[in-house]
């Protein structure tokens, strides 16, 4: 079972705290891997939010490919932060020889672009300098989006906090949400696109659990976007629903929940809505999902949220204090991260609701 877990915060964090939310949840850990998305983002990339951040990790022949199609493309670095690597002997990682995250101007010719233009442009320039580097297996780009950083890699989670010098907090590395996740979908092959969380155009979701639609949901989908590709894991099925949902048909976060665990037939007929609820279950029976799950996801505008599958087969625990709000797949990773919290407002959301968390850190709960 994976572990998940994501930190919202007034002030900026370090990944050191995502660290220690995970830390607590690795029993039955499989060294697997960790991973994490930071949004929002503080410290050295602060002044460059409006700026598209390329997060990679590869090969030196890797490095070279990614920087000739950058340039080719008329990007200019503007900004690079090279993490010190600590090798210790006998960690367990495998790591790569490079991890960049660069930011970049735009191009030229996007001196006029609309912002949906831009958005197009670095999703298709993604795509592209994943396509090279996978031709000869030299190295994966994560995500290449403004004020977006996106760690993944294998090996224990300890290990590649010791590894990437995280577990010394610090101003450098900051961010106001990060996402997290330890120990991959082990369904599947592991590979570094398969670690949670997955992210697409400003929106992130990581899940613990299984996806049995998964099938169904995939042949769906790769139709509908050509940013919905790898399927290495059936959770980025949740990603790939909530981008299309809410960036594609433009549906508030609300419907997201109606889609992917429909209300019974007998409860939809009760409903003042039900010409719309029944509509949308017809129209798009293929995204349903199926199986134990509990989701994370954040909005381009940075909202935060979380739900369960409709039978409510996987645990997850909302926690807050004055200054930060936390998810976790278990309480005893919220409790090492907020120890002083008022325990009693912790919130177990249940299978028919979405735990919503806005800028102002105010939690919302929207029954379906």
């Amino acid at each position: 079972m994976c572990r998940i877990g994501a930190l919202k915060s007034r002030h900026y964090l370090h990944p050191s705290k995502a660290l220690l939310l995970m830390q607590s949840q690795q029993k039955g850990h499989d060294n697997s891997g960790f991973a994490m998305v930071m949004q929002d983002l503080g410290g050295r990339f602060a002044d460059y939010k409006q700026l598209p951040t390329l997060s990679l990790a590869c090969t030196d022949e890797g490095l070279e490919i990614t920087q000739g199609l950058l340039r080719t493309a008329g990007f200019r670095r503007v900004e690079e932060w090279k993490p010190a690597v600590n090798p210790v002997p006998g960690l367990d990682i495998q790591a790569l020889p490079n991890y960049v995250f660069q930011t970049y101007d735009y191009p030229e010719s996007c001196r006029h672009a609309t912002d949906r233009e831009k958005e197009d442009l670095l999703t298709d320039t993604r795509l592209a300098l994943r396509a090279a580097l996978e031709q000869g297996e030299e190295g994966f780009v994560y995500s290449f989006w403004p004020d977006v950083i996106t760690l993944k890699e294998i090996g224990d989670p300890r290990a590649i906090g010791t590894y990437f010098n995280l577990w010394q907090e610090d101003e450098v590395f900051t961010a106001r949400i990060i996402t997290a996740q330890c120990r991959q979908n082990t369904n599947y092959e592991i590979v570094r696109y398969a670690a949670h969380p997955f992210f697409l155009q400003g929106y992130t979701a990581l899940a613990n659990g299984e996806n049995t639609f998964y099938q169904k949901n995939k042949e769906f989908q790769s139709s509908l976007h050509r940013g919905y590709i790898g399927f290495e894991s059936d959770s980025q099925c949740f990603l790939y629903t909530l981008h299309y949902l809410h960036r594609e048909l433009g549906w508030p976060l609300s419907t997201y929940k109606h889609v992917i665990t429909p209300l019974p037939f007998e409860d939809t007929v009760k409903r003042p809505d039900q010409d719309q609820l029944l509509a949308m279950r017809q129209s798009l029976a293929h995204l349903e999902i199926n199986g134990p799950n509990t989701i994370i996801g954040v909005l381009p505008d940075n909202t935060l949220f979380t739900c369960c599958d409709a039978k409510k087969l996987r645990p997850v625990v909302v926690g807050r204090d004055t200054d930060t709000v936390a998810i976790s797949s278990e309480v005893c990773g919220i409790n090492e991260v907020l120890p002083h919290r008022d325990w009693e407002t912790d919130i177990y959301p249940n299978e028919r609701e979405i735990v919503v968390i806005n800028d102002t850190l105010e939690v919302q709960r929207w029954n379906q």
